[in-house]
């Protein structure tokens, strides 16, 4: 049984590194097809590309798990804003654009706004 542990988790690293490999083998192909012809840089060498995707890795990804790992605080955040009134949104949006500036409000809530304005009596505005 414990044989068997050690096979798949060297299995596991030799797929790892041999999909590390042909990765930075192709952002160096591009890189090298690319870069040189239209900005006039110069080309990189394997580690290089390996380099740069670490980097990306660092600056972009983290090294948090997979994808989605956003989906809970985003389904959270929607349930607190179904759960507040619309005064309560209102005065969350106005703390927002102070720090953060204008934006549009989501678009079933604008179509809902337009209806309701549509319902007016023409005289009240």
């Amino acid at each position: 049984m414990r044989r068997r542990w050690i096979i798949r988790g060297l299995k596991f690293v030799l797929f790892a590194a041999l999909f590390v490999a042909v990765f930075s083998f192709v952002v160096m192909s591009l890189w090298n097809w690319l870069t040189p012809s239209l900005f006039g840089w110069h080309v990189i060498t394997f580690w290089q590309a390996l380099g740069i995707l670490v980097l990306t890795k660092i600056l972009f990804g983290g090294f948090r798990c997979g994808p989605g790992r956003h989906a809970y605080w985003r389904q959270r955040m929607m349930e607190r804003w179904e759960q507040m009134t619309p005064e309560e949104r209102e005065k969350f949006r106005q703390g927002v654009r102070g720090r953060c500036g204008s934006f549009r409000p989501p678009v079933a809530e604008a179509q809902v706004e337009v209806q309701s304005k549509s319902h007016e009596a023409p005289g009240k505005a």
